[in-house]
């Protein structure tokens, strides 16, 4: 088995493998590297319930919280079938990074239940989730751990996970996660957020490989949430959007471009982009390869690696989804003098507004979407700007820009809380 596969299998030990390259880049402390390569505390849980056939099963969950030298933990719950301890601890340091790199005032965490969503009812789930909550609701809260959605929850489960987090302590808390409906404290914006981050971050990195976004053109891979989000911005900036796809397929279409919205009403009708009215059917793989100027993957894990990062034509990558890119592509990538916009800065669109949500919980107000756009605009520039840089200073690539950026945040808080008793 290859290096790459080996890591690919094992997303902690690439998490471990970064911690230690950014740790030689900056000179980090031995003692705080040694601090940093193991999370603070992990939670792993049994949870019974009552199944719709009235059998009890148990479900295995977890909530790893890597980090809070910067804040209280902060960091999504998800629920999926191939859930491991080992990917939710890599998780969890992951968005210790991206809440750092953002300057965010939180530390990282993740949580994750091994179930498999899409075969259990809303009332399954239901019981799962305020399980799970109340097995863990000593170590959760507004102070102290925020959850947020991931893989297959969303802002219901957010609201079960309200509901009884609020029940145990006698009074409503919204502050105590981030991603709610609207109703029940949620904010404008956090819907699309991470999609307006990441063509932030490529409105940006337009102007420092010197090209014109008006006219560009762009492919996206994933045409979910992130991907067709993204779409529809660039496409309100310029961009010609050539080619998308999902898990069942890809379009291309070669004259000017597609019309996002129309494609994601195709989907929502037919449940795939493919057959879209005018276009011809690509590969997922071959979406990677087209001649355009931007590619966003905002799919899966691991979708450019050492066999296809030397056919990439695209001159700027922002990654819509997390670790896209295997580390042997980002190499070959770096040498091809692609601009790399690394997830944990691209994606951070999301925990921005959700720490702007908190904001608004703790202080019970309710700021307009304009507002939330304009404030997260802000932070992703900003955060742009000190990871390019970084990078510069250190003549490396934006993502170890990004962890240096990161790393050396975390590294300086911990140094100044030393360690008690």
């Amino acid at each position: 088995m290859s290096s790459e596969q080996s890591r690919e299998l094992n997303p902690y030990e690439n998490a471990l493998k970064q911690l230690s390259d950014t740790a030689e880049l900056i000179s980090l402390d031995p003692d705080v590297h040694e601090m940093l390569r193991q999370p603070k505390r992990i939670l792993s849980v049994s949870i019974p319930v009552k199944m719709d056939d009235g059998r009890v099963k148990n479900f295995q969950g977890y909530r790893v919280q890597y980090n809070d030298a910067r804040g209280p933990f902060k960091g999504g719950i998800r629920y999926h079938p191939k859930v491991t301890l080992d990917e939710v601890k890599a998780l969890a340091a992951w968005m210790t990074w991206k809440c750092s790199v953002v300057d965010l005032p939180y530390g990282g965490a993740k949580g994750g239940v091994i179930c498999d969503p899409k075969n259990m009812s809303i009332s399954e789930k239901e019981k799962v989730t305020r399980r799970f909550t109340a097995m863990i609701a000593d170590f959760i809260g507004p102070y102290r751990d925020v959850p947020a959605p991931d893989v297959y929850t969303d802002p219901q489960t957010m609201a079960w996970i309200l509901d009884t987090y609020s029940q145990i302590k006698g009074y409503q808390v919204p502050e105590c996660v981030t991603g709610k409906p609207i109703s029940l404290g949620g904010s404008e914006g956090r819907s699309n957020s991470t999609a307006r981050g990441c063509v932030f971050c490529v409105r940006e990195a337009a102007k420092v490989a010197n090209i014109p976004l008006k006219g560009a053109t762009a492919a996206i891979q994933g045409f979910g949430n992130a991907g067709s989000w993204s779409a529809i911005f660039l496409s309100e900036i310029g961009v010609k959007v050539l080619a998308v796809s999902d898990s069942k397929g890809g379009i291309l279409s070669r004259g000017n471009g597609l019309d996002p919205r129309r494609v994601l009403e195709h989907k929502e009708k037919t449940g795939s982009v493919v057959g879209f009215n005018g276009t011809e059917e690509i590969s997922n793989e071959e979406l990677l390869e087209l001649d355009v100027d931007i590619l966003i993957p905002a799919a899966l894990e691991n979708a450019i690696t050492a066999k296809n990062a030397s056919k990439i034509r695209a001159r700027i990558i922002s990654e819509a989804a997390n670790g896209p890119t295997t580390p042997e592509a980002d190499k070959v990538l770096e040498r091809n003098k692609v601009l790399l916009v690394p997830d944990i800065l691209a994606n951070a669109g999301g925990v921005a507004v959700s720490y702007l949500e908190w904001v608004q919980n703790l202080n019970r107000q309710h700021w307009t979407e304009d507002e939330v756009n304009q404030k997260l605009e802000q932070k992703i520039v900003s955060a742009f700007k000190s990871v390019l840089e970084t990078s510069k200073r250190y003549n490396v690539s934006m993502r170890s820009g990004a962890l240096a950026v990161a790393v050396q945040r975390v590294a300086d808080a911990i140094k100044t809380l030393g360690i008690w008793p």
